[in-house]
């Protein structure tokens, strides 16, 4: 047996373990201290930060027909005052709002932020409009995020189509996102990944033929109030809010829902919600049931045929 020559035997320090570990946090704990003040898991939650598009020089010149827009002259000097006297409720009630600054000057429907992200607990997920009239739009948007420091989760890509306005918060654990011309499957699973990522259930709900959005249909007044467009919102939705103990309010009109956008209202917090001036039966029922109602006049704005709510991009509720 050979005997080991000690003389020629080096002792070789092992290698030492890296001593600087990793943060244990998630992405949503981490948001106030590296980005900033965003996020959103509810449609209710007291509104802190919105993003709008300010009407530009996109509106100016355009064919309504082309961009889905009444037909009906636009007062483009009224439009922008309308459009700040939002902003101003906005501020008055001690939201944030900041804009979207640059924009195509052939995206008349840019004002609608609502349709061009989807803000979660960690950020935002920027959509792909399906009409390719507001196509494009999307990037000013990630531009505007990125200057004030919102974290861009996704951008919906591939033959992905998604709007924001094709996902409604019930809950921190709960989301509806729709499908339909303005949201096909590849959409959907785009943004069911990113959700449930986070932990949160999504439920599927298939857009009726005559509508693009949910917000057209369904609008949560506060953690337990919700109103509804009855005849075009599936049952299994409703049993789904039901059993989540909401109170499902009817609009007791179609005319008003249609052509007063009823639904399409924004709550400044639970039980506090400013909507367009005009569906005055479904404010009237809504007041008997303890919710507090402002009312603005966006007549200009909804000749776009959106109101309110699509115009307003949420990022900090809570």
């Amino acid at each position: 047996m050979t005997e080991i020559n000690k003389d020629l035997v080096y002792d070789i320090e092992a290698i030492p373990g890296e001593k600087w570990f990793p943060k244990e946090s998630s992405f949503e704990d981490d948001m106030n201290e590296y980005w900033g003040d965003w996020g959103v898991s509810s449609e209710v939650d007291t509104l802190k930060a919105v993003l709008l598009r300010r009407p530009g020089k996109e509106v100016e010149d355009f064919d309504p027909n082309a961009v889905r827009f009444s037909d009906e002259p636009l007062n483009v000097d009224l439009m922008r005052k309308q459009h700040d006297n939002v902003a101003q409720i906005y501020r008055d009630f001690g939201a944030k709002v900041y804009y979207v600054e640059e924009q195509r000057e052939d995206r008349p429907n840019a004002i609608f932020c609502r349709d061009l992200m989807f803000m979660t607990p960690e950020g935002v997920i920027l959509t792909r409009p399906g009409m390719a009239a507001r196509r494009g739009e999307e990037r000013y948007v990630a531009q505007a995020l990125a200057k004030i420091g919102v974290p861009i989760l996704r951008t919906i890509a591939g033959d992905g189509m998604f709007e924001g306005a094709n996902a409604m918060w019930v809950d921190r654990h709960t989301c509806v996102v729709s499908t339909g011309v303005r949201c096909n499957r590849s959409g959907f699973e785009q943004v069911k990944y990113e959700l449930e990522r986070m932990g949160v259930d999504v439920y599927h709900m298939q857009q009726p033929y005559s509508n693009i959005h949910i917000d057209g249909l369904m609008n949560p007044i506060s953690h337990d109030k919700v109103l509804i467009h009855a005849s075009q919102v599936p049952y299994d939705i409703i049993d789904m809010l039901k059993k989540k103990g909401y109170e499902i309010l009817e609009a007791p009109s179609q005319t008003e829902v249609r052509e007063c956008f009823a639904c399409n209202f924004v709550a400044l917090e639970p039980n506090h919600i400013v909507i367009a001036k005009g569906p005055e039966r479904t404010i009237e029922m809504l007041e008997k049931h303890g919710v507090k109602v402002e009312t603005v006049d966006v007549s200009e704005i909804t000749k776009g045929k959106g109101s309110l709510h699509c115009i307003t991009a949420f990022l900090k509720r809570g």
